[in-house]
């Protein structure tokens, strides 16, 4: 009797303790994807109320709301990670006040991690660079696609990306703000009329400027740059702008060719003279 009763009481324990298993995995479950769906509502907030802001520059924009999702992003998984916690019978409160014990004990080796924070936040402030820039940090160059809490990401023209951790941004070039100088060297023949190589290139250059908006000056022929083996150098500069600067290379050099094309001007080629006796 007293046995039966035993088996009883444990039979009874065990479906408790599943059931109470299967209701906090329920319960873990629907934290883990309203964490996912809140995320993505507040990222379409985001995105709506920056879009919706006219006196805001474009880059500051992208920048203020990629950092935001980020901030945001962090927050809530910090708020459901706690909330799992708390359903796998951990105390939060407990927790939280051994938070800031753990919190001493780490805070050195969390110092990158810090430097990282903290420089991403300057980044930011002093508009060293914005999302949709082309800068180049620490060697490597690229667009910035991201700027986080702690890394900002850089892709390059062959398309990868470098994840930079913010705390190691020290010497920013930023291509993206200003004017930038687009510049072409043009060879020339010694043969030819350089007065004449002169007015052609100032009449093509003209053309340059009338069918591209990008171009700010210029562009400018600025005359003999140098001497070469079997040419003469010609340069030409211009100001553009930003990040249009080796496109109007490229155009200048189209307009360039054509133009000697129709005028019957050489551009000069390697050649060797053999002398015989």
């Amino acid at each position: 009797m007293f046995q039966n009763l035993t088996n009883f009481i444990d039979e009874v324990v065990s479906v408790e303790l599943v059931l109470s298993f299967l209701k906090n995995s329920f319960r873990i479950i629907v934290i883990i994807f309203l964490a996912i769906y809140v995320l993505k509502i507040i990222s379409k907030l985001v995105d709506k109320f920056f879009a919706s802001q006219k006196y805001i520059d474009e880059r500051k924009i992208k920048t203020l709301s990629a950092i935001s999702k980020s901030f945001l992003k962090y927050g809530i998984y910090l708020f459901a990670g706690m909330m799992i916690l708390a359903e796998l019978g951990f105390s939060t409160t407990s927790l939280l006040a051994g938070a800031g014990v753990v919190g001493v004990a780490l805070g050195f080796g969390a110092q990158g991690l810090v430097r990282d924070v903290l420089t991403g936040f300057f980044i930011l402030f002093e508009d060293q660079f914005s999302v949709g820039d082309y800068v180049k940090i620490s060697g490597l160059s690229g667009v910035v696609t991201d700027i986080g809490l702690r890394v900002t990401k850089l892709r390059d023209f062959s398309g990868e990306i470098h994840i930079i951790p913010n705390g190691s941004v020290d010497k920013v070039t930023n291509l993206s703000i200003g004017e930038m100088r687009a510049m072409v060297d043009i060879p020339v023949a010694y043969e030819e009329n350089l007065n004449n190589v002169f007015s052609v290139l100032e009449g093509a250059m003209e053309k340059v400027k009338q069918d591209f908006p990008e171009i700010v000056e210029g562009p400018t022929v600025l005359g003999v740059s140098n001497f070469g083996d079997s040419e003469v150098v010609l340069r030409i500069v211009a100001q553009t702008t930003p990040m249009n600067q080796w496109k109007i290379e490229r155009v200048i050099r189209l307009y360039t060719k054509e133009a000697f094309n129709e005028n019957n001007i050489e551009i000069p080629y390697p050649r060797r003279v053999n002398i015989t006796q």
